[in-house]
């Protein structure tokens, strides 16, 4: 018995690949009973909290650190193995980059996860995940690269040549590339600046419309005629926009012209006849109504008032009540509107001779 036990094979005795074999079958065992009874209450539990961050710990446990796991198990009873120099470079290459895929996965989870929890906390969160799509895909992009650069410098390569490789390809980039990269970086300023958001009403020159997707270049306008306007990131940044969905109260100023036949009396009530009609209005607040000025037809009053909601449709619905009051209430009192005239003064010729 003792002989078949020292016995050779590939290099190790039979009692080598017998303790390598059970080795890992008892860590397999132990992993496994890890993931079902520990991992698996961990994730009942996990269901029953308030927070995320909790099950986002046990997801990356069981698709991650569990299956790394395994792989180390193999790895270290191979290890105590006699085995050709070509294979346990192979072995310990496998090693290191399965170390470097979970590693990377899961500080890739974590950031998207980061991300997504602080725009949860805040208004449209749905829109703002969407925004924040492309800011992801760069980190992302940024952290598997350093990650390959720091296995590759690992697995005992100089990486000062690729480093530098890297930086005299990124200036020519870069240089071939300007307006991109500036939609880019225009790109985070609309992203952590947040002049705008998907769903904001906006007007931009002569164009309005809602926005309906920020991306990594572009970003795209739904205006009111229908079509999609696309605009740069770094002609939206650089222009004059006007964000009307964070408007929270509009300011109404207009005039409006009696004749000069209007006597004394009624042109002193006027000024109160306006207050009284923006007062009656909910949703509005006045200002103020004042005899503005002497016009070559009319005299004219100035009115200021507060429409105290941002919604266009309201705003057009006051508007329309208050000129319908004011109508009726000049109309009942006798006011008479003015409007361009010209009066033409004839002398009789026996007045001109004398």
């Amino acid at each position: 018995m003792n002989d078949i036990f020292n016995q050779h094979f590939l290099g190790n005795s039979i009692t080598s690949w017998a303790l390598a074999i059970a080795t890992t079958s008892i860590l397999f065992v132990v992993i496994h009973f890890f993931r079902v009874i520990i991992v698996g209450r961990a994730k009942k539990w996990s269901l029953n909290t308030a927070t995320s961050w909790d099950n986002f710990i046990v997801e990356m446990i069981e698709k991650s650190v569990v299956p790394f796991l395994f792989i180390a198990s193999f790895y270290f009873a191979v290890s105590n193995l006699t085995l050709s120099p070509k294979v346990e470079k192979v072995s310990e290459v496998v090693f290191l980059v399965a170390c470097t895929f979970f590693a990377l996965r899961i500080m890739s989870a974590a950031f998207r996860k980061f991300v997504y929890s602080f725009i949860n906390t805040r208004d449209n969160s749905e829109a703002k995940g969407k925004q924040a799509s492309g800011l992801i895909l760069i980190v992302n992009i940024v952290i598997w690269i350093f990650g390959i650069i720091f296995m590759i410098d690992n697995l005992g390569y100089d990486v000062t040549s690729l480093i530098a490789g890297l930086g005299i390809g990124g200036i020519a980039i870069a240089l071939a590339a300007q307006t991109i990269l500036g939609d880019l970086f225009s790109y985070f300023v609309i992203f952590f600046d947040r002049p705008f958001e998907i769903g904001d009403f906006v007007v931009i020159d002569d164009k309005s419309g809602i926005i309906e997707y920020i991306g990594i270049k572009t970003t795209r306008i739904r205006t009111l005629g229908g079509e999609q306007l696309v605009c740069s990131n770094t002609d939206l940044t650089n222009s004059r926009l006007h964000n009307y969905k964070r408007l929270q109260k509009r300011r109404i100023l207009f005039n409006l012209g009696v004749t000069y036949q209007t006597s004394h009396q009624k042109l002193s009530e006027i000024p109160k006849m306006l207050k009284e009609i923006v007062q009656s209005k909910p949703y509005v607040q006045f200002d103020r109504a004042h005899f503005s000025g002497y016009g070559d037809f009319s005299l004219n009053f100035e009115i200021v008032y507060y429409i105290l909601d941002p919604d266009y449709t309201l705003y057009m619905d006051k508007q329309q009540d208050i000129y319908l009051d004011i109508y009726r209430t000049f109309e009942n009192e006798g006011i008479e509107f003015a409007y361009p005239t010209q009066t033409l003064l004839m002398q009789s010729e026996d007045a001109v001779a004398r």
